[in-house]
């Protein structure tokens, strides 16, 4: 038994840390967060060429029909570099249509999310915990009500979105009744949206047995999703301490040779590779349907979440004044960590969940 990546996911992996290399360098990552949304198109253009949105559609639909290992690697690479564009949404799409969507339904909307005809945007926050005066409602087709923290909205064509019963509905973005509202967050690299809906027309996809089965699917692999972006980021801070301890000198050495800042770099390199690992292992128990994957998404978020702070935290340590200047950019990484922690759920509510699972909580 084979407990590591295989040689085709090495070589996605490897291409796509060769590609955000090259297209997506710390002033790209500037300019995006500045508002200049060129940047986003063309790196998101650039994932397109290399199939990514194709990733999770099955092969009959013009996909490549892979799983959520190679999902999660691609974004581990996309994390890491903190890419303003990436493939979430659609790859999020791509699961819930084929899991709730009937036979003309799949036909007709798979094959666009894997041409990148079709991006999605995906309002599912509702399914991990309803604020105040949100929450959306369907009566006679149209939708009614507020949806937050959309993922990917910022580049989509289309959205797919829960109602509060658990029904998924797909819509145009720019359709009748539809507000996108931008919200202000952290995180300048993922603008985040609010939809608000006024009897706005959509359609249900109307082939699931088990209303709501397939929401909750597709927010357990949003989940696996954020925690390997997560991953990603936390490995380059990481990476980026190393680099710099490496070059800084004090007291005529460099900080590297000093044992405090060794057992720092140390300690974030343990938890990291533990993290990696539970990251795959929870991508793997979706791929072979596990019943545990819903479960082992929510702790790989969970514990994610927790990793990446403590590496954010100490590794801006490690830069000294610095890690807090726009100069070196790594409040980028930081700021990402920061609101993947809360997305789809904080890791105090998504423990509760995954004790509940498994029967260990009311």
């Amino acid at each position: 038994m084979q407990f590591a990546l295989s040689d085709d996911q090495r070589m996605l992996q490897d291409t796509l840390r060769g590609f955000v290399a090259d297209k997506v360098p710390l002033d790209a990552v500037r300019k995006a967060t500045d508002g200049d949304s060129a940047v986003a198109e063309a790196i998101g253009a650039g994932l397109a060429e290399l199939g990514l949105p194709a990733l999770l559609v099955p092969e009959g639909h013009g996909g490549l029909g892979l799983g959520l290992v190679e999902a999660a690697v691609a974004q581990e690479a996309l994390g890491g570099a903190v890419s303003p564009a990436g493939f979430t949404g659609s790859a999020l799409a791509a699961i819930g249509i084929a899991a709730a969507g009937n036979e003309a339904q799949q036909t007709e909307l798979l094959p666009a999310i894997a041409s990148g005809a079709a991006r999605y945007a995906i309002a599912l926050a509702e399914r991990t915990g309803v604020r105040d005066g949100t929450g959306v409602s369907s009566k006679d087709g149209t939708l009614n009500g507020t949806a937050l923290f959309a993922l990917d909205a910022d580049r989509a064509t289309h959205l797919l979105i829960a109602t509060s019963d658990g029904a998924l509905h797909f819509l145009p973005v720019d359709g009748d009744g539809v507000e996108a509202i931008a919200l202000t967050t952290i995180d300048g690299t993922r603008p985040a949206t609010e939809f608000a809906f006024a009897n706005a027309p959509a359609t249900p996809l109307s082939g699931e047995n088990q209303p709501g089965a397939a929401a909750d699917r597709i927010v357990a692999a949003a989940r696996l999703l954020i925690a390997a972006d997560t991953l990603g980021a936390s490995q380059h801070m990481l990476e980026a301490a190393v680099d710099y301890a490496g070059q800084r000198e004090q007291f005529g050495r460099v900080i590297a040779s000093f044992q405090a800042v060794k057992h720092l770099c140390a300690e974030m390199a343990a938890k990291i590779e533990c993290a990696r690992a539970l990251v795959w292992h929870a991508a793997y128990a979706f791929n072979s349907g596990d019943a545990e994957a819903p479960v082992m998404a929510c702790l790989a978020k969970a514990h994610l979440a927790e990793v990446g702070t403590f590496v954010a935290r100490t590794a801006t340590e490690v830069h000294g004044g610095m890690g807090f200047t726009d100069l070196l950019g790594l409040h980028f990484w930081f700021k990402r960590i920061g609101a993947n922690r809360q997305l789809m759920g904080g890791p105090e509510r998504v423990r509760a969940e995954a004790a509940k699972m498994q029967g260990w909580a009311a």
